[in-house]
């Protein structure tokens, strides 16, 4: 498939789940982003459009994607907890839930993220 084409269909799908999804203060917004090397993701409250908390798989250590990406769910629920926020409600960016982004979701609810 074009690669144009896999952008689009991904906008699409990103704009249509973030129409649904809306992170307030106590129960901000998981966006998730994935590239062909890293998997990033932040915990955004869109009412006043700050983001609260970051992590990205460059700075994790460990072999294999899927062990990175639970590292970031683990390390951004970390630093959530931190700012005593405990729930949030996931954005997985247009992406399917499955893999890295799936493992990014358990890491964070492992580490004592509610969605």
């Amino acid at each position: 498939m074009d690669t144009k084409i896999k952008k689009i269909q991904r906008d699409r799908r990103r704009k249509r789940i973030k129409a649904k999804v809306f992170g307030v203060a106590d129960k901000p917004r998981l966006s998730v982003f994935r590239s062909n090397k890293h998997i990033s993701a932040q915990l955004v409250d869109d009412s006043a459009g700050v983001t609260l908390a970051a992590a990205t798989s460059k700075d994790m250590a460990g072999k294999g994607a899927l062990v990175k990406a639970k590292a970031v769910g683990a390390k951004i629920a970390e630093q959530a907890l931190a700012k005593k926020v405990a729930t949030a409600v996931f954005d997985r960016g247009g992406y399917l839930y499955t893999g890295a982004v799936a493992a990014v979701a358990d890491g964070a609810r492992e580490a004592g993220l509610k969605f």
